[in-house]
């Protein structure tokens, strides 16, 4: 998988202040990325500086194999961007909306600007409103409309700058399920910038926590859990008399512990997954009558929280 985008000590200083320190990545091509972190983490200043907006202090960065320094064009015409503050024009139509950024980013073609634009609205929902004023729109409706904008002239990378701020659970979902379906239907290599850890469990592929500038950890979600928060557990639900075969199952291979309460074992082992189809056999032979066997991941939250509080590091 070619990194799409590469950094290399990044950073951006503002008077004395380091926004960003040092920041080393890469993200692959067609991979979604996370950056995850509480708000003035260095998230947007980021996302800023590879996207040429602002320039950085010191440090590197390729984005889409253009020198955000020395190709500051060329990335622009490669890349999407949504702020967390969209600009779209509320007093033009989502087609005029759409045909104004494809001229913008140096589309002239204009059957190719019709195509693309219903392409977009069509997968969006948006195409039954596409004559209507942009200012009648609800939150969630401007904000597909602006992810279509920041993706009309078809970019390699995409920065998603908080894509679900302020919307209503329902309208950050269907956000998040269009963001997964348009970047495994277009391929894009996409940043995502949030502080919502829904947004980085559901919709990401590896995650970069970062606070005060800095990279803390980066991993897979999943990863990020057993890495802070330990190995998961599997919880097992008996008819009754869990108490009898907690010291079998704590006899087996690999078992780091059994804990009983209210019918039920929670167990901990060396590989849990490997683990349970043993388990179970032996709780069957035993006599024992499973009602369920969950699997208990740690909390992604919990694994957060206690990194932001601890300052930990990679």
């Amino acid at each position: 998988m070619l990194p799409l985008i590469r950094t290399e000590q990044l950073s951006k200083q503002f008077g004395m202040f380091w926004a960003v320190n040092r920041l080393t990545l890469e993200v692959g091509e067609g991979e979604t990325f996370g950056l995850l972190g509480p708000n003035g983490a260095g998230k947007t200043t980021t996302v800023r500086m590879l996207s040429c907006i602002i320039s950085p202090s010191e440090g590197s960065a390729l984005v889409a194999g253009h020198d955000i320094t020395r190709d500051r064009v060329e990335v622009r015409r490669s890349v999407g961007i949504l702020t967390e503050n969209p600009s779209l024009y509320e007093k033009l139509t989502p087609v005029e909306n759409l045909k104004f950024f494809a001229q913008a980013y140096g589309i002239t073609n204009e059957s190719k600007i019709r195509a693309r634009t219903r392409e977009l609205l069509e997968f969006f929902g948006l195409w039954d409103r596409r004559d209507d004023k942009v200012a009648f729109f609800s939150k969630g409706m401007k904000q597909k409309l602006a992810i279509a904008r920041a993706i009309i002239h078809d970019p390699p990378v995409l920065f998603l700058d908080e894509p679900t701020a302020g919307l209503d659970p329902e309208a950050a979902k269907l956000i998040r399920d269009m963001v997964v379906e348009l970047t495994s239907r277009e391929r894009h290599t996409v940043m995502l910038c949030t502080h919502r850890l829904e947004d980085a469990e559901k919709v990401c592929n590896r995650v970069m926590i970062i606070n005060r500038g800095a990279s803390m950890v980066v991993g897979s979600p999943d990863e990020l859990r057993v890495k802070m928060s330990g190995n998961p557990k599997l919880e097992v639900k008996l008819v009754e008399g869990s108490d009898r075969f907690a010291d079998r199952v704590s006899s087996l291979a690999g078992i780091r512990g059994v804990e009983q309460f209210n019918g039920k074992l929670l167990i901990t082992a060396d590989d849990i997954s490997k683990a349970t189809p043993l388990i179970v056999k032996v709780l069957v032979e035993e006599g024992g009558q499973v009602l369920g066997v969950n699997l208990l991941l740690p909390s992604l939250e919990d694994a957060y929280l206690k990194l932001i509080r601890e300052g930990g590091a990679k």
